[in-house]
């Protein structure tokens, strides 16, 4: 038992100093955890910010100029005017998301309770800007509406007094979930990517052989590769989280890192067997990269990381219980937004130790028989 620890130790440490003399693998890992994350979390905006908006004003009435007026930064960008004949045009072209049509006695009509229309036509290119930014609108007219006609400019009587508490995310800035959710999902890809392109180098370098005639069995290796390259991204994970999330990004972390840590750990041995799995059915790294990248694909947008769980249809959620992203993604966002504790994840820790013994038995199967044909 002793020889075989120490030879899984004395092996992840050739990983690591095999990790440390590849810059390019050295460099990957400093992007993916540093600059990624900044760029998605402040780049790809979920909410509506600076939206254009143009409006065509047949009535030009007070209410109209109340209106328009309402629409304001940092949400929409101040409304420009443009005439009735140019809505097909600047729509056509882009010029504008949206685009507010008043019609004639517009004021008039509201007065005498006649339900006058107003044309509200959006650009849905961008979906969620498009579906977020109506519903501001409609929100800004039926308020500005309600303030004309009981000329009271403080606030309109409702029948009940809706009490909105936003928790986890007060600000409900995209921030604070895609700079977060971009940790995880890197986790799930270098794992696969350092582990499955340990091994090809091995192939590419020739060491393989000089592996075989050693005094060490193929699980040994495998356990070296997974703990030597787990422990670089855990490592870069929490340095990430704690230097670009909560530094630069000021984002907080709800929960323990160090719960999240454990966690990390019991997903790593899956993903990272499913890497070395990869990587036996290749040769070189452009046919490994070629196999992982749909693999990577399905695993990041169907695990809950990108859109909720309840979005996907139910025979699709049944199949990718059996993916460790999905619970791993799960986990992780309890305890880092919502601040988890044990006794609410503990569950997913079981799922994924399961998951992590199935896909390491597997692929230790597999990778025997790789031994045995080199």
């Amino acid at each position: 038992m002793m020889q075989s620890l120490s030879n899984i130790y004395r092996l992840g440490l050739k990983e690591l100093r095999s990790l440390r003399a590849d810059p390019v693998l050295l460099l990957l890992i400093i992007y993916v955890f540093s600059f990624a994350v900044y760029a998605v979390a402040t780049g790809a905006k979920l909410e509506v910010v600076n939206a254009s908006v143009a409006y065509v004003d047949l009535d030009r009435s007070d209410l109209t100029g109340r209106i328009i007026g309402a629409i304001l930064p940092p949400e929409f960008d101040r409304p420009k005017e443009i005439s009735l004949s140019d809505v097909d045009r600047v729509m056509n072209n882009g010029d504008y998301v949206f685009v507010l049509s008043f019609p004639p006695d517009f004021e008039a009509d509201v007065i005498a309770q006649r339900q006058p229309e107003i044309q509200l036509n959006v650009d849905a290119t961008a979906m969620v800007q498009a579906g977020n930014g109506s519903v501001f609108l409609q929100q800004i007219i039926a308020a500005e509406i309600s303030k004309f006609i009981t000329r009271d400019d403080e606030s309109s009587e409702l029948p009940i007094n809706l009490v909105v508490t936003a928790q986890f995310n007060p600000n409900m800035q995209s921030t604070w979930f895609s700079s977060v959710m971009q940790v995880i999902n890197n986790v799930t890809i270098l794992s696969v990517l350092l582990t499955g392109a340990a091994l090809i180098r091995e192939r590419e370098h020739g060491t393989i052989e000089h592996l075989l005639v050693m005094p060490v069995s193929p699980s040994e290796i495998m356990l070296a590769k997974i703990w030597a390259n787990g422990l670089a991204i855990i490592v870069a994970a929490v340095l990430s989280l704690w230097l670009v999330v909560q530094g630069i990004l000021a984002v907080p972390i709800a929960g323990s890192i160090t719960l999240f840590v454990v966690g990390t750990i019991l997903y790593l041995v899956s993903v990272t067997g499913l890497g070395i799995l990869l990587a036996t059915f290749t040769t070189s790294m452009p046919q490994f990269g070629l196999l992982a990248l749909p693999v990577l694909v399905v695993m990041n947008l169907l695990s809950g990381s990108t859109t909720p769980m309840e979005s996907i249809p139910d025979w699709l959620q049944t199949i990718m219980q059996i993916s460790p992203s999905t619970h791993f993604v799960a986990f992780s966002q309890a305890i880092l937004y919502r601040g988890a504790g044990f006794k609410t994840v503990w569950l997913d820790m079981l799922i994924m130790v399961g998951l992590s013994v199935l896909f390491f038995v597997i692929a230790l199967r597999r990778f025997r028989q790789t031994m045995a044909t080199t």
